[in-house]
This record gives C-alpha cells, structure tokens and sequence, in this order.
C-alpha cells in the first residue's frame, strides 16, 4: 500500500524530532534537509510550521538550528506485547474518532504506535490512522491538548481562556489534576482547581479558546480522589452533594440489552415479571437523561420525582412537535404509554 504525502510529513516530524532529543543537539537547514530527503525550502517550511504550532519549537543560533528555551520533548519508554499494544491502539483509535476538531499529538501516537506494529497489520492500521487525520477537519486544537498535556503530567499551572456558555469569557489561572474522556459528549474534560474562583472547576475542551503553560508548579491535593468521583458520576458531572438515587423500570424486551453492559459502577438489576428495575447512585443526573431518552418506552423512570417530572415533559413537548394529542385519560403526572409507543412507532 503506498505511503500518503502526509504519512511520509508525519515520519518527518518523528524522525526530526528525534534529531533533536539528544542534549544540546544542533543542525544546519542543509543536514535537516539531508535527513528528512526533502529540499531545504521544504525543511525550512516544516521547521517554521512545527516551531510556530509548538510541536517542535527550534530557533535559530547562528547557522544551527537548536531547541527552543523550555521545549518540551520529554518521551515516555513503554514495552507492551501484542495484546498491550492492540488494546493501547484501540483506545487512541476511540478517542480520535470522537473529535471533529484537529489534535495533533492523538494522530501522532497512534502513528507512533502504528509504526511499530507486525508488518502485516501496519499497512492497514497506518490506513486508519490517515482516516482519523482527513476526518479531522474542524478547528486545529492541537496547541490547546498540548499544553493541558503537559501542564497534567508536569504538574504546571496552564492559563487558560475559558468560554462558557451564556457566560462572559475569562481567564483563569488552572491546575490540571486529570484529564478525562467523555464517550457521551464525544469531548475531552479538564478536571482540576481554577483561579478564579479558587475552587474545583471540570472544563470542556472545545470551550477553550486559548492555552499556555506557566513556570508555576502546583502538588495535586492529598484529598482530591479523581477514581472516587467519577464513580459517582454518569460521565464527567460528579456533582458537589450526596449521589442521587436514580431508579428505572425497563422493560422485558430491553432488559436483555441492558444486562449486556455494566453501565455504572454501583448499578444493581432486579428482575421483575414483566422486565427489570435498575437502580444506581448518580452525582449528577443531567448527563443520565439523554440515555434514558434513548430507550424510549422501554425504560420508565421511577425516581427521583424530578428526573420523572423532566422526561414527562420532553414527552409533552415532544407530542407538540409531531401533532399528536395527549390522552385525557392519563393523569399529567403519568408518562402515557399510547402517546410514547405513537411517537416511537411501536
């Protein structure tokens, strides 16, 4: 299978990167452009684009280009056998699909990755690889992961310019304690302690518009236990009170489909004559009522009253939007079953 023009631009990164790893390590465009094969114009254009979008900051000393003050090129030494290695690829290959926006150092480590496959698998999972990058054709938030990166595993307070919806943009001064993916928001969060408002704060990776990392070093806090609160929570929203009871009625043909998965950590099934009932112990319930929307008339939503109360409006407002009439004869407090089987088509 031949190598795409920007598989072979990936290699070259790899490859001048690695010139550069060594202490004190200097080159002239000319042996730059000797190593990469390429003419020195297109060095130079790959120097200054890699350099400018940190993935590689040179500079210039005299004839000799060098690393850039606090260049961070630090590299990890992992040994994984095969099935290490396969399970390592899929979750890279899990995380780049879920992005529309570019990022760089994922389409990276997979082509790391990739490159040191079994030959005959390395051609079709390179193949991949490019399939994640073409699809990534949104906003190029490469320098934004980074530096989120680098702060986390670091330990370095990174600047963040923040938009929050219906809110005014502002900056904080933000301790990344952990990075976390979310499946249901196909994103990234930022866990960590924001100043201001000198609190706790979970950022979304797409609502910040700018990033840089300081010289100013923070210790992740001995109480802080990042496992503990997602446990509590559906994704990412952990919640700042006691975890919620949140218990659903499903029915008979669904239950089978809802066993297949362990769905959250403290969730308990119990079969009933005509289904299940699954119970579990939610911080935060906003992230949760997507799914159950999902379900449609196969899943009732018992409690709490104000999770019920939410689904029996999306369900009036819902019958609003298609034209169909609520029946008189179910009290407003109850989901009708005819009404949810018409807009489902059952």
């Amino acid at each position: 299978m031949p190598t795409s023009d920007a598989n072979n631009k990936t290699d070259r990164l790899r490859m001048l990167q690695k010139m550069f790893e060594p202490r004190g390590a200097k080159f002239r465009t000319k042996e730059i452009a000797e190593r990469l094969g390429v003419s020195e114009d297109s060095a130079k254009r790959y120097i200054d684009e890699w350099s400018v979008d940190g993935r590689l900051p040179l500079r210039k000393d005299g004839q000799y280009w060098i690393l850039a003050e606090d260049a961070n090129l630090q590299q990890l030494q992992l040994h994984l056998n095969y099935a290490e290695a396969a399970a390592l690829y899929i979750a890279g290959r899990l995380l780049a699909s879920i992005h529309d926006e570019r990022n760089t150092p994922v389409i990276m480590s997979l082509t790391e990755l990739t490159s040191n496959m079994p030959e005959p698998v390395r051609p079709h999972l390179s193949a991949l690889v490019e399939m994640a990058r073409k699809r990534q054709q949104g906003e190029d938030r490469s320098a934004i992961f980074e530096a989120l990166a680098i702060g986390w595993l670091q330990q370095r307070k990174v600047r963040l310019l923040y938009d929050a919806p219906g809110k005014r943009k502002f900056q904080c001064l933000f301790a990344p304690y952990l990075l976390e993916p979310s499946g249901i928001g196909r994103t990234i969060y930022a866990i960590g302690h924001s100043n201001p408002p000198d609190a706790l704060r979970t950022y979304k990776w797409e609502r910040i518009e700018s990033a840089e990392v300081t010289k100013e070093s923070f210790t992740i806090p001995e109480n802080f236990n990042g496992p503990e609160m997602l446990s509590r929570a559906w994704g990412v929203m952990y919640g700042d009170e006691q975890p919620v009871t949140v218990r659903l009625r499903f029915s008979f043909s669904a239950t089978r489909r809802l066993k297949e998965t362990l769905w959250h950590p403290t969730q308990d099934i119990k079969d009933t004559p005509d289904g299940s009932v699954w119970t579990a112990q939610i911080g935060d319930i906003i992230e949760i009522e997507n799914w159950i929307r999902g379900w449609g008339a196969d899943c009732e939503v018992l409690e709490p009253a104000a999770l019920r109360e939410s689904i029996i409006s999306h369900v009036r407002q819902m019958a609003r939007m298609y034209g169909v009439l609520q029946s008189p004869s179910k009290p407003l407090d109850e989901p009708d079953d005819d009404l949810l089987d018409t807009l489902l088509g059952e």
